[in-house]
């Protein structure tokens, strides 16, 4: 097979390698001779890979001359994908933390020679590099936080490689071009790409990082290529086909904007900026479930002209809620009037309208998952140890911030549990919802039609295990499909 390198300036080329011709990319593209070639093989060493440069050009005229370009299109195009933060945490993670281990400083820089560094001892880094991007000239930018993490990789030229290194690079050179056979990297075709959104900071997350790392790893098997992206990533959501929302939704934060930003764009969402709208509005649901039939506790909708009447509907103690509460944030019990006055007195300065309901103990919910209008887990969630919720945030130990839960076979749930809860994730549409109910003497009401409901690993996977997340993955690929 005959061998050339296409550089932009032969001229400047420093390196003398045998049985290889060095052509400049100019005449590479533009000379009748090459296009005819057969049984070539195209080293492309070019300064500039970015999009419709001559570099560029090269490696897709290559391809379209039959010849075997190294660089490939797909792999210039791997340098800037969003598959490189996957491929790096995924595959070389291990690798990364064994071979930096020693560097004092928080910075590090890997430059890599036809698959090679100077130093032996980031061989085997080196070769992971190379082997899945094929770039001869490339720089990879470390940063050390809590462990080493990759920050940058790019190809580099010619001219960028440090005085020091260039003997070391020729003979390197020599012994890649005197190869007889080049791996090619492997070229991974996913379905579609998934933006999980994930804040960092989120004080009750809808589901714990083994979730996250379980819904990567369905993900990887079902062949979707899944990343975590966080609420500074908007502006590269429109490089992904599906988004997953997975930080806690209220119509003021990031989660809603992305889902918004997803359904205009045509971005398949779990779940819709309407079930946000609605499922994060207490008063919104209190008003649909009564104009559907459905069983609540007695709720009133709270205003400054009937909250001296409001007690002699739901008694005491009595459950007073903000609009937009989440996790049991903004849901408080009051045990007297003299409570109810002051607390009624303070959330009706943060919304016009507020919700009552009567107090319903009970020592579980029911939570019954629904995706697209099926049940897909079940579970019972337990008060909080020596309190009223699930959650207790004031708990000074964490382990009792919330109660413990047992998850059984949709099968051994009460069918009329299950009825309640499919007619009330009904009200909402296609979606991911949570659906709390008690039962209180025989009496089944439900509590709360919730959003983006927990997915934790441990709780709601309990029984049917990797099934939870392949049925919300489904949901997902069949919105594209």
């Amino acid at each position: 097979m005959n061998k050339y390198i296409v550089v932009n300036q032969p001229e400047k080329w420093n390196f003398s390698i045998d049985k290889i011709t060095v052509i400049s990319s100019q005449d590479y593209l533009t000379n009748p001779k090459y296009a005819l070639l057969k049984n070539a093989r195209i080293f492309n060493l070019c300064k500039d890979y970015s999009y419709q440069s001559k570099g560029y050009y090269v490696s897709l005229l290559a391809e379209a001359r039959g010849h075997l370009p190294i660089p490939t299109t797909k792999n210039i195009v791997d340098l800037k994908a969003l598959k490189l933060v996957r491929i790096v945490s995924d595959e070389f993670d291990d690798v990364i933390q064994q071979s930096l281990k020693n560097i004092k400083s928080q910075d590090f820089t890997l430059s890599i020679y036809f698959g090679q560094n100077v130093a032996q001892k980031y061989k085997n880094l080196s070769t992971l590099f190379y082997k899945h991007f094929q770039v001869p000239f490339l720089r990879v930018n470390f940063n050390h936080t809590t462990k080493w993490n990759i920050q940058s990789i790019k190809a580099i030229s010619e001219s960028e490689i440090p005085a020091e290194h260039i003997s070391s690079v020729h003979e390197f050179a020599n012994q890649y071009f005197a190869k007889k056979r080049y791996d090619t990297a492997k070229v991974a075709n996913y379905d579609f790409d998934l933006a999980i959104l994930v804040n960092p900071k989120d004080p009750a997350p809808p589901s714990n990082p083994k979730a996250l790392k379980k819904f990567i790893e369905i993900a990887e098997k079902m062949n979707i290529y899944a990343e975590i992206i966080e609420p500074k990533d908007l502006s590269r959501l429109s490089s992904f086909d599906a988004l997953f929302l997975r930080q806690s939704t209220e119509v003021n934060n990031e989660a809603y904007t992305f889902a918004r930003k997803a359904q205009q764009e045509g971005i398949a969402i779990i779940d819709y900026p309407d079930a946000i709208l609605k499922c994060c509005n207490k008063v919104y649901m209190a008003e649909a479930m009564n104009n559907a039939n459905i069983s609540t506790p007695k709720t009133v909708i709270v205003h400054n002209n009937n909250r001296n009447s409001v007690l002699d509907q739901t008694g005491l103690p009595c459950v007073l809620k903000a609009p937009d509460s989440t996790f049991s944030f903004g849901v408080k019990k009051a045990k007297t009037k003299e409570e109810f006055d002051v607390l009624v007195t303070e959330m009706l300065k943060e919304s016009d309208l507020i919700i009552a309901q009567e107090f319903c103990p009970s020592d579980y919910d029911w939570r019954i998952g629904i995706i697209d209008n099926k049940p897909f887990y079940a579970c019972r969630y337990y008060m909080a140890k020596g309190h009223w919720q699930i959650y207790n945030w004031k708990a000074t130990d964490k382990n009792e911030q919330d109660g413990d839960a047992d998850c059984l076979p949709i099968e051994d749930v009460p069918k009329d549990v299950i009825d309640m809860a499919l007619k009330s994730a009904k009200l909402m549409g296609l979606g991911l919802y949570g659906i709390d109910i008690k039962v209180v003497d025989n009496k089944l009401m439900v509590i709360e039609i919730n959003d983006n409901p927990n997915i934790d690993f441990g709780v709601e996977d309990e029984y049917y295990g990797d099934l939870i997340y392949t049925e919300i993955l489904s949901a997902l690929k069949k919105r594209l499909d």
